[in-house]
């Protein structure tokens, strides 16, 4: 059985998205969302983050959580009156397309207003139907025997937005967690520590390959230390190459150090516990010049056993991938736009810049 993979998405009205201009993105193994502070890429993560809410029966905690319909709604919903979502999936025999519309509702809600999904064999027509939602919630978060329904929840419960931006002491990447909570990494590294362990104890040659990325930006990391305490719970204490005896804290890591470790782990782990879709939202924030050259490299690694999906706007780390891998959101006309980079009509000026020098000199658009 093949792998089904989110080929194209499609989105209208949707925050910085006008319902007169959809954004529409294909999608490859690695696709780099690539514009200015402003520009929307924010926005399309969190239609990643929403469309995870509706398959867990969490869409309305998700729209309350930020305020009122008015947040969602392009430009409020005296100027919008719906949004609109479209995601096509496919493998190498099977297609399967999900849409669905939201409308605002009294008292400052977002209702689901239709569901449909279309299935079938890439060599025949495809079938249509509608799904019964409550309106409230999504019937994609319904028990159902129906196999494309299940298919499509769970590549989309599967799709996992991560960012690892607080790195203070108080921050979740530091803290403590139980050893029990380690099916998979949670989206702001809660469980990194437990997580952590659990593959050094079931995966040691990912744990090992974790460690090894880890040495190459921190010459005097050694390995993790990991001593549950009698509650289930473990951190993440480490040690240095220059004593088997001291024990270091987790508030030694330096803000930049964490956030490695954070994305090695998310990226280095092995297929079984990989998400089908991993979305990190500026992951370059803080790191070095050279970790970010380690960062593109893990992504790659990566995208042999899922695909990734990020939101940058760092010079260095588009220089790492190829042309064609890039898509430039940029704000026009008070909306988003997106455009994939097409890696034949720039190949004069690739033979003399690199795509951050043409980013910089707004050939490819996604400017302030």
């Amino acid at each position: 059985m093949t792998k089904d993979k989110l080929f194209e998405i499609s989105i209208k009205g949707y925050k910085s998205i006008s319902p007169d201009h959809p954004v529409e993105i294909m999608f490859d193994d690695i696709t780099v969302l690539l514009g200015a502070n402003g520009s929307g890429k924010s926005n399309i993560i969190s239609f990643f983050k929403m469309l995870n809410s509706m398959t867990s029966g969490e869409f309305q905690k998700f729209v309350e959580t930020a305020g009122t319909s008015q947040v969602f709604l392009h430009n409020g919903k005296k100027y919008t009156q719906k949004v609109e979502g479209k995601l096509h999936f496919k493998s190498e025999t099977h297609i399967n397309r999900y849409e669905f519309e939201l409308t605002p509702a009294t008292p400052d809600r977002l209702i689901i207003n239709s569901e449909k999904i279309e299935w079938g064999n890439k060599d025949r027509k495809l079938q249509v139907d509608l799904l019964e939602s409550n309106f409230k919630e999504s019937a994609l978060a319904n028990d159902t025997a129906d196999d494309t329904i299940r298919i499509i929840r769970k590549i989309l419960q599967r799709c996992k937005v991560y960012q690892f931006h607080d790195s203070s002491n108080e921050s979740h990447i530091r803290q403590s967690s139980h050893i029990d909570i380690n099916n998979f990494l949670q989206a702001k590294g809660n469980n990194l520590a437990s997580f952590l362990y659990r593959l050094k104890e079931e995966f040691p040659s990912n744990y090992n390959r974790i460690l090894s990325y880890i040495r190459l930006i921190m010459s005097q990391f050694k390995d993790f230390y990991f001593d549950p305490n009698g509650k289930g719970y473990v951190s993440l204490k480490w040690m240095d190459i220059f004593s088997n005896d001291n024990i270091l804290l987790p508030e030694q890591f330096s803000d930049g150090s964490i956030r490695f470790i954070a994305l090695a782990t998310l990226l280095l782990q092995p297929p079984e516990t990989i998400p089908n879709i991993i979305i990190i939202d500026e992951p370059e924030l803080g790191l070095h010049p050279f970790a970010i050259v380690q960062l593109a490299e893990m992504i790659k690694e990566a995208s042999k056993n899922t695909q990734v999906i990020i939101a940058t706007q760092s010079p260095g780390l588009v220089n790492e991938f190829e042309a064609d891998q890039i898509t430039v959101i940029e704000a026009e006309n008070g909306y988003s736009t997106a455009q994939r980079l097409d890696k034949e009509e720039l190949k004069g000026w690739l033979e003399h810049y690199s795509i951050s020098e043409l980013w910089d000199k707004n050939i490819l658009g996604g400017r302030p």
